[in-house]
């Protein structure tokens, strides 16, 4: 199955993050009057499912401070006892696609960023997640992260979100204490472990940008 983004489906501020504010403000009108008019405006094909490849081991980091940045957390993580399990490239993604994968206990967590260099660059950030053992709580995983970014599309209802500021330790220590609140997770032990941890993550927002009619299903 290919799934389209539907552009029209998207909130402002949503459309601006994707493409931009200049892009996304040429765009209205024509956006403006296909939610009116009640039709889809095509973007790029997303895929559903979520892919990664492993990478060889070296010096990563679109400059210099983007290495010195992924140097410093990855190191915390290890100093928090981390198990490192590689770097991981995640294919058609929304966002940062370089991934340090990292297990710990319930948590698989990451660093990520883009080896591709430009002005408008994300700083490399950290991601960290739980499955949750059941959804007494009315989420399913909790996903706690560094990015100054907001999540885009916005997560499914499902995902328990926590936006923080700093570096590993302090996302580290705000997904202990977010776990906490809404149960016990699911152990996390190797890099199958760790990829089914982001795929989950990915099945739920794919289904709930397609209730939003946010993707639509191509015919290939």
């Amino acid at each position: 199955m290919a799934l389209t983004l539907n552009l029209a489906a998207l909130t402002s501020e949503e459309l601006a993050r994707l493409i931009g504010a200049d892009a996304a403000q040429k765009r209205l009108p024509d956006l403006t009057r296909a939610r009116m008019e009640g039709k889809a405006v095509l973007g790029p094909d997303i895929e559903p499912e979520l892919r990664f490849d492993e990478l060889e081991a070296r010096e990563w980091g679109a400059t210099i401070e983007h290495a010195r940045r992924l140097k410093t957390l990855a190191g915390e993580f290890e100093a928090l006892e981390y198990t490192p399990l590689g770097a991981h490239y995640a294919h058609a993604i929304l966002g940062a696609r370089h991934f340090l994968a990292f297990v710990h206990g319930d948590t698989a967590a990451a660093v990520r960023w883009s080896e591709t260099p430009a002005a408008s660059s994300e700083a490399p950030f950290v991601q960290l997640l739980t499955l949750l053992k059941d959804r007494a709580s009315g989420f399913a995983l909790v996903l706690t992260t560094t990015s100054p970014q907001p999540l885009t599309p916005a997560p499914n209802e499902e995902v328990a979100v926590r936006l923080v500021t700093g570096g590993s330790q302090e996302a580290h220590e705000a997904h202990r204490a977010e776990v906490a609140r809404h149960g016990r997770g699911l152990k996390q032990a190797n890099v199958r472990d760790w990829q089914n941890a982001f795929a989950t993550l990915r099945d739920l927002n794919v289904a709930a940008w397609t209730r939003r009619g946010v993707l639509l299903e191509r015919v290939v």
